[in-house]
């Protein structure tokens, strides 16, 4: 008794489905190259998380303190600078400031260089003339300035070396 396998062993068994052409859907067009790989791309399952992922991530700084002695010192300069506003032509100084994170605790120290226009005690403000003089510059609070530099502090404070 011979035992029979249910599949062919022929290696040429479809040959002739070979040569038929790619059968077409009457009711569903062909789809182009591009619409069928946008199918398989991956896709955002949550969201916002790699906008959340890459803003933890971001570092930002912590500002650092004045001590007492320091804080005397700037506003020592502040009172110098106050003092040099009237002079012709105004002095250029360079100004660090902290400027707070608007999403996460901390933030970053930024340096503006240029004339200051005028300081103002009520808003507690350092007011800058904006690039080509016109009197609509940056305005950076007292309170965030951490050092001022420039060569009106160098020419009456010469540094000890």
């Amino acid at each position: 008794m011979t035992i029979r396998s249910p599949v062919s062993l022929d290696p040429h068994r479809y040959d002739d489905l070979l040569e038929l052409p790619h059968p077409q859907s009457r009711r569903h067009p062909r789809m182009d190259a591009l619409a069928r790989a946008a199918q398989f791309s991956p896709f955002a399952a949550l969201t916002g998380y790699d906008d959340q992922v890459k803003e933890a991530a971001r570092l930002t700084g912590r500002r650092v303190g004045l001590s007492e002695g320091e804080r005397e010192a700037l506003d020592a300069q502040l009172c110098l600078l106050r003092s040099h506003l009237s002079d012709s032509p105004r002095p250029v100084v360079s100004v660090r400031f902290f400027v707070p994170d608007e999403r996460k605790a901390g933030g970053r120290y930024e340096t503006v260089t240029g004339c200051v226009r005028r300081i103002d005690p009520v808003g507690r403000t350092l007011v800058f003339y904006a690039e080509n003089g016109i009197p609509s510059g940056r305005s950076i609070p007292l309170d965030a300035v951490f050092s001022i530099t420039g060569e009106l502090f160098e020419r009456l404070c010469p540094a000890e070396d």
